[in-house]
């Protein structure tokens, strides 16, 4: 391993389970490997258990699937020279104030 286990992102994480998971191993035996390799960074049993599924099923991907609806957070340039401008106005602004 190049980096810290902490570090792992979900994709890398995937493709460790991916590693772990010849096409007729449990996921227990899997969630036991990753335990072993990552210890207190290992992702849960319940994580371990439903990516076994996908990848016993064909799904093989590391990428987090799209997900509908609008992003959690939109940021554009204007509305940072918005929020720029209003604490530059005034710096007891609170963070309810520029929401």
């Amino acid at each position: 391993m190049s980096g810290d286990a902490r570090d792992f992102s979900n994709m890398e994480t995937r493709a460790v389970e991916i590693f772990f998971s010849p096409a007729r191993q449990s996921a227990e035996g899997n969630s036991r490997r990753l335990t072993e390799t990552l210890r207190e960074h290992a992702p849960s049993y319940a994580t371990v258990k439903k990516l076994s599924g996908q990848f016993k099923r064909g799904d093989f991907s590391t990428c987090d699937a799209p997900r509908l609806g609008r992003p959690k957070t939109v940021t554009t340039t204007e509305i940072i020279d918005k929020i720029h401008e209003l604490i530059l106005e005034d710096r007891r602004i609170s963070a309810k104030s520029i929401a």
